[in-house]
């Protein structure tokens, strides 16, 4: 019996242990890539702008404009959200504020490329001076370099 005890006092269990070492690693890892890609995931839109050198007014008072986009085979883009041309008018108004105190701003960025057709813009436009709401229209364009 003496032997007996003497054999349970020295087998000791060894308590599993957690490592939250990589599991720390691992967040940390998915913390960068989600912060590496969001940006590119809000302008998921691929437009080609055309290139001039107007200084753009920036927003005044944290108001949200809305972006219109066309792209190259001209499909129409709110806000990253593609939109036939007869709902524009609709999804815009729909995003609009309900008291109208505050106008909103509405930026067009078009594709330069020869696909995209000044008609698409000219429809666009069209459709967009009919909503009420819309303060001011503009159109965005890629700043020029100017090589010295």
């Amino acid at each position: 019996m003496a032997r007996l005890k003497k054999l349970r006092k020295k087998r000791t269990i060894a308590q599993p242990e957690i490592t939250l070492t990589p599991l720390i690693d691992t967040a940390l890892t998915l913390l960068i890539i989600f912060m590496v890609t969001t940006p590119m995931i809000q302008n998921s839109i691929k437009v080609d702008l055309p290139k001039g050198n107007l200084n753009e007014v920036s927003v005044q008072g944290g108001q949200q404009d809305l972006v219109v986009s066309i792209d190259k085979q001209e499909k129409i883009y709110v806000n990253s959200q593609c939109v036939p041309l007869d709902m524009l008018q609709k999804v815009i108004q729909e995003q609009m504020p309900s008291d109208q105190s505050g106008k909103k701003r509405v930026w067009v960025r078009v594709d330069r490329g020869p696909a995209c057709t000044a008609n698409m813009l000219v429809t666009v436009l069209k459709e967009l001076k009919g909503i009420k709401g819309i303060g001011e229209v503009a159109i965005a364009t890629e700043r020029e370099t100017k090589l010295s």
